[in-house]
């Protein structure tokens, strides 16, 4: 057998193999040479396949043996269920917007805009710079940076109007993202037990968020102007509830935003009520036909609790937002936040003011409104052409998402099913329901990739509830 291959040693061994007991000593590499005609390194390359495949396991300075068989004990994590007693809240499962998606996949579920979307290149310029300063080996205060305090402050500042104090740098709380500002704003001016108005529909991470605080959810119906301030005031007075929730503007999922003076009106009901608005301005970056005026300009008295989030219009690699808050309500999230994460990465601070702060910021939020229209633009157009059964009653003037109504008798999940087998990924719209929904609904967003193939994916989705409807 002289130039016989390691791969031919191997397949012989093999066949020993098979009818050896587990834990038999394999004859030495010196006698395998021997019987196989081969040069050690042969050898060698045949048995290194064999402990590769798990067949056979070397014992330095013993020798080598067939590597026994072992059955996997099951692992017994019951012990656990005592240990934990049961959850405060029920355990919820990840989100339908988190999900990802291969290329060939046409996304309407995302709730991320596409990386084209995104300034890519200030943002690679931002983090290269940096990386290179001192941010990336110190710690940052734990309120944030001044120099990122400062901006939030200003952003808000520069639209508030003649007669209202501005918020300072000392009133913001910069965030890991906005989502642990919502969970440490629900837990320091909420608490365990106590009620929790949220707009009803509403952002699926503020159900969460209360649900993990332990507070009690009272839903508030809102529409494309918003809640009706004499709802929110009865809610209140049933409930002594003592926060409400909302996103005036662009509201994720419905994309509404306030009629005008709503806002005041909704204040003047927080007011009256010894309360706080919390609103969530996460797509301030994002208007298209309108520009977002927050309702916190008009309020110099600390009941508006205000978050602003960068994660989106900058990059979901940088999760910064800040929360603007005045008082005692400030130092209450402070500590909350202090004790869950001490302090935001510096790093992803100075980038995120780094970026911001270019004049090239400023140029790439006027090319996105742009983008958002003609993209929002071909998915309404191509609903109406080709899904009729999912009706747009509001086309939103910023945001990223389409709220759609279905008929009465949909079946969801039926729908989702049948969808994602044929290529399109849609949300239901039951999570953005604090309670029971309203009806059935879907949330498109219009701002994931490829939008070139938004009317084969709103073909697809009418073609699913044509059958559903069966």
């Amino acid at each position: 057998m002289n130039n016989d291959s390691s791969s031919r040693i191997a397949a012989r061994l093999r066949e020993w193999l098979a009818g050896a007991a587990p834990g038999s000593r394999l004859p030495s590499t010196r006698s395998l040479v021997a019987e196989y005609r081969a040069s050690p390194v042969t050898v060698q390359k045949a048995l290194q396949t064999l402990t590769a495949q798990g067949l056979i396991e070397s014992r330095p300075g013993v020798g080598t043996f067939v590597r026994a068989v072992r059955t996997a004990r099951p692992s017994d994590y019951g012990w656990q269920s005592a240990a934990l007693r049961s959850p405060q809240a029920p355990l919820r499962p990840a989100s339908t917007t988190m999900r990802g998606a291969s290329n060939n996949v046409i996304a309407f579920h995302a709730g991320y805009p596409d990386r084209e979307l995104l300034p890519e290149r200030q943002v690679r310029a931002a983090l290269t710079r940096a990386a290179r300063g001192d941010a990336a080996l110190s710690r940052p205060p734990v309120a944030g940076l001044p120099e990122l305090q400062s901006w939030f402050a200003h952003e808000l500042g520069a639209s508030t109007p003649v007669g209202v104090t501005p918020p300072t740098p000392r009133d913001v709380i910069v965030l890991p993202g906005s989502q642990s500002g919502l969970s440490s704003i629900f837990s320091a001016l909420v608490g365990s037990g106590q009620p929790l108005l949220l707009e009803s529909p509403t952002y699926w991470g503020a159900i969460l968020a209360a649900a993990q605080a332990g507070v009690r959810v009272v839903p508030v119906p809102s529409g494309p102007d918003g809640p009706d301030p004499e709802e929110l005031a009865r809610a209140f007075e049933e409930t002594g509830a003592r926060l409400f929730y909302a996103q005036p503007n662009y509201a994720n999922p419905t994309g509404a935003q306030w009629a005008a003076g709503r806002g005041e009106q909704v204040l003047d009901v927080v007011r009256e009520n010894g309360a706080f608005l919390v609103e969530d301005d996460w797509a301030h970056d994002f208007g298209i036909s309108t520009t977002p005026v927050p309702v916190a300009t008009h309020d110099d008295s600390g009941h508006v609790v205000y978050l602003r989030s960068l994660t989106k219009s900058v990059s979901p690699a940088i999760r910064i937002a800040a929360v603007i808050a005045r008082g005692p309500a400030r130092e209450r999230i402070l500590a909350d936040r202090g004790a869950e994460s001490m302090y935001v990465s510096g790093l992803l601070q100075a980038a995120a003011l780094d970026v911001v702060t270019q004049p090239a910021w400023q140029t790439h939020l006027r090319s996105l409104r742009h983008q958002l229209q003609s993209r929002r633009d071909l998915l309404v157009t191509s609903l109406r052409e080709h899904a009729p059964r999912a009706h747009i009653e509001h086309v939103p003037t910023g945001g990223l998402n389409l709220w759609a109504r279905l008929p009465d008798g949909t079946d969801l999940d039926r729908l989702t099913r049948d969808c994602e087998s044929a290529g399109v990924m849609i949300a239901a719209g039951d999570e953005w329901f604090p309670a029971e929904p309203a009806g059935p609904f879907i949330r498109l967003n219009y701002s994931g990739p490829n939008p070139g193939a938004f009317p084969e994916g709103a073909r697809i989705l009418g073609q699913a509830l044509e059958r559903n409807s069966r």
